[in-house]
């Protein structure tokens, strides 16, 4: 029997309900949230005891449901109402054009199409189905056809939408089905691995494999404590809503409290696609996930359903994938490397195998803790992947290979280099070498110094610098400004015209600013931008001699690690005898010219449309030296749209909230003014 419920306990229940739906709509769709975490979490929490005590007032629409459900025995099924079909892929620009004229054909059109792209997120495919406004089934893509019901897992993932409440644009359709990507960011997979590792779990292969395991769990409450997203891509089914082209879908799913990828580009040509293509090539490492290429669509809705598909493939879509970035292969042998603070690095050395267009041989293991943690071996099976790209790393050993014939690594206790003994301090994971005069730091240290953010010394490249210092011409920064062109000249393929273009490379970079100058020191933790700030606010050399710990702290941007980091190096005196040396050597570090240019500062940017005259990325780079602030997606905090051609959904999105829009000639006008 149905006790009876005070009424104002009901009115409590809807209102915190309505209240954590709302919060999460501002939080996860529009990134502009009103209340702190904290107050977020205060009121989940209230409205999970309130649920506790009142069992009847149990609802299929509670947020709390986020925290997961009671196991199930198995999945069931359910079929798609159209096709979840898979892509055609293309893998280079003749491919796309190749597409392109496809379409041209099939639709007996000479003039040019225009195209949706957006990133080809490595996650999983799952469909959501809303009715009325409230989602009812979840179900993962499967063989196309039909799908497991994975309805408890993915309400336990805060940015999918429980309700569709919070619209003022448009009217909640009776029927809605949306699909989308289930993914994991890479700083999220590297913490969840953490985790595995400590709790001795086998960790994941890649965030696909971790977010493929977290969404199949029976147990909901485990994958609520996995770091699942979701960006929507596209709609099945949908009743009481007229929507003519993809950019115009991925607006209306926004209003209705979804999130979609915000880079995704709508209405552009198909030059404008493989421009993208190249551009997201380029910054892909960059980026908080992993995407394993970009998908191309035709943005009407009426060509979509003139073209038709095929049975495994819609005629209007392709993925132009980026190549495989994990291998396969096995470790010969590993050593240690010794770099300009010190650290002693194990390195794998591997069969060599072509991983994302590179031939890759070398593979980081990081630390100690590391090799131990996955158990890597002398001899093992790994899988390997570039991590960002651009840096090996092994990800997993394949135990079930083992023959028994691996070898277990040891570190080593003395500096591989020079024999000096190695340490650990408490608070690290690494090893370092004590003698600061290695020369193995010594190199690194110099090559770090002569780099294009730093002294940006021409021709002083790599392989001379390994040179230098094996002769004994470089043992200190201050050595380099000493070099004649006689020394230089008797180095291997060292003619009389490249050593005096170095001497003369070098001469030039004698006059330095103070934030280059500081950044070339390679002082631990201080990066280019740090290093830019602090001399920002010091503005002479004969300050940082004497600055502290808490006014280094002090500064915006200048965190307790780094505040410690700088004010320790200028307290030592080999450090400031080094100084003195350069300085002795013609060096002159010019005092920063007061404060910067700051047009934008607290301004908040949001970039749409393609930019002729620059990347995004230079766009980005030039509204921050110019004190802005670049967003993802547009909010109430965004301050100006910088609209190019072919803009998004981003432009109707800052109309509606009365944004200032500037194109990207304004933008430059005011950073150079």
């Amino acid at each position: 029997m149905q006790k009876h419920i005070d009424p104002a306990v009901i009115k409590k229940v809807e209102d915190l309900r309505q209240a954590l739906h709302r919060h999460n709509y501002l939080y996860y769709v529009m990134d502009d949230p009103e209340i702190s975490d904290a107050e977020y979490d205060r009121m989940m929490q209230a409205l999970i005891e309130l649920e506790a005590a009142y069992p009847d007032l149990a609802s299929h629409d509670s947020p709390t449901l986020r925290v997961g459900a009671p196991p199930l025995e198995k999945f069931e099924t359910v079929n798609h109402s159209i096709p979840m079909l898979s892509l055609d892929n293309g893998f280079s620009d003749t491919d796309i054009i190749e597409f392109d004229r496809r379409i041209k054909k099939h639709l007996n059109i000479d003039g040019g199409i225009i195209y949706t792209a957006e990133p080809k997120l490595d996650g999983v495919a799952v469909e959501l189905v809303y009715e009325n406004g409230r989602l009812t089934t979840a179900s993962t893509r499967g063989d196309g056809i039909t799908g497991e019901v994975i309805t408890s897992n993915v309400r336990t993932i805060a940015s999918v939408p429980i309700i569709l409440s919070y619209s003022k644009v448009i009217a909640i359709p009776s029927q809605l089905e949306v699909r989308g990507e289930v993914f994991i960011r890479k700083d999220s997979f590297t913490q969840l691995n953490n985790e595995r590792l400590n709790q001795n779990l086998q960790p994941f292969a890649n965030p696909r494999n971790a977010a493929a395991g977290s969404l199949r769990q029976l147990d909901s409450r485990i994958t609520a404590k996995r770091p699942l997203e979701i960006f929507v891509h596209g709609v099945g089914i949908v009743t009481d809503l007229a929507m003519e082209s993809y950019g115009d879908t991925l607006l209306v799913l926004q209003n209705l409290g979804f999130r979609s990828n915000p880079l995704t580009r709508t209405k552009i040509t198909i030059e404008q696609v493989l421009n993208f293509y190249r551009e997201l090539a380029e910054t892909r490492h960059q980026l908080p996930y992993d995407i394993d290429g970009m998908v191309v669509k035709v943005d009407s809705f009426s060509l979509q359903k003139r073209l038709g598909a095929t049975s495994k493939s819609p005629r209007w879509a392709i993925a132009y994938k980026f190549r495989a970035i994990q291998e396969t292969t096995r470790i010969n042998h590993i050593d240690v490397q010794v770099g300009r603070t010190g650290a002693v690095t194990p390195v794998a050395h591997l069969d060599p195998v072509n991983i994302g267009g590179a031939m890759v041989s070398r593979a980081t293991l990081h630390n100690e803790d590391e090799i131990i943690r996955k158990d890597i071996r002398i001899g093992d099976s790994v899988l390997v992947q570039r991590a960002g790209d651009v840096i090996p790393e092994v990800v997993k050993v394949m135990v079930s290979k083992r023959t028994g014939e691996e070898q277990i690594f040891n570190m080593p206790t003395t500096c591989p280099v020079c024999n000096s003994s190695v340490v650990r301090t408490e608070d690290e994971a690494v090893l370092r070498c004590v003698n600061a005069s290695c020369p193995a730091q010594v190199k690194e240290r110099v090559k770090h110094f002569a780099s294009k953010g730093a002294f940006d010394i021409d021709g002083l490249g790599n392989k001379l610098i390994e040179q230098l210092v094996d002769n004994g011409l470089i043992s200190s920064y201050a050595d380099i400004f000493r070099i004649n062109r006689h020394a230089l000249e008797n180095l291997e393929r060292m003619g009389p015209k490249s050593a005096e273009n170095i001497i003369e490379a070098i001469a030039t970079s004698k006059q330095i600013s103070l934030s280059r100058f500081l950044y070339a020191l390679g002082i631990r933790h201080a990066g280019e931008h740090t290093s830019g700030l602090i001399a920002s606010r010091l503005k002479r050399l004969e300050n940082l001699f004497s600055v502290t710990t808490e006014e280094l702290e002090a500064i915006e941007g200048v965190g307790p690690v780094v505040a410690h980091s700088v004010a320790n190096f200028f307290q030592q005196d080999r450090n400031r005898k080094a100084v003195d040396d350069m300085t002795d050597s013609g060096v002159l570090i010019l005092q920063e010219n007061g404060e910067k240019h700051v047009p934008f500062k607290g301004k908040v940017f949001v970039l749409t449309g393609s930019l002729e005259s620059m990347t995004r990325s230079q766009a980005k780079k030039a509204i921050e030296s110019a004190g802005g602030k670049v967003a993802a997606s547009v909010s109430r905090n965004t301050d100006y749209l910088v609209a190019g051609a072919s803009p998004g959904s981003k432009l109707a999105r800052a109309k509606a909230l009365d944004i200032e829009i500037i194109d990207e000639a304004t933008l430059k006008k005011i950073i150079t003014e």
